[in-house]
């Protein structure tokens, strides 16, 4: 493989990963993992292989996002009955609401000396 190939090559991942995680909202995926996985597979001579555990973990990471979002939407459902957007956007409201970020479930400790944010 020339060192052009591999130039174009690094460009089409790079470019590809600006793009990727502007048009999802999501973490991981198969596709997303799969790419580094393969990539990375490939330096180590096992392309496939990186690719499949890549895609793997992308699957997996998503499914906790997921699961975590319905856990928090059910939540927004507790302080907001009758609410009928989708459980991505009563995750997002809850995490707006109660100061989280996806992948916690519960707010940030303030820092000393400040009072926190939100008190019920």
């Amino acid at each position: 493989m020339s060192s052009r190939s591999v130039l174009m090559l690094c460009a089409g991942v790079l470019g590809a990963s600006l793009v990727a995680p502007a048009a999802l909202a999501e973490p991981g995926g198969c596709l997303k993992y799969g790419a580094v996985g393969g990539v990375g597979g490939h330096l180590a001579h096992h392309g496939v292989l990186g690719a499949v555990g890549g895609c793997a973990t992308g699957m997996y990471v998503r499914h906790e996002y997921r699961k975590e979002a319905r856990q928090k939407a059910a939540l927004w459902d507790q302080e907001h009955p009758g609410d009928k957007r989708s459980y991505a956007n009563k995750a997002a409201a809850y995490d707006a609401e109660h100061n989280t970020q996806p992948g916690q479930m519960n707010a940030a400790p303030a820092p000393a000396g400040q009072a926190p944010a939100h008190s019920m």
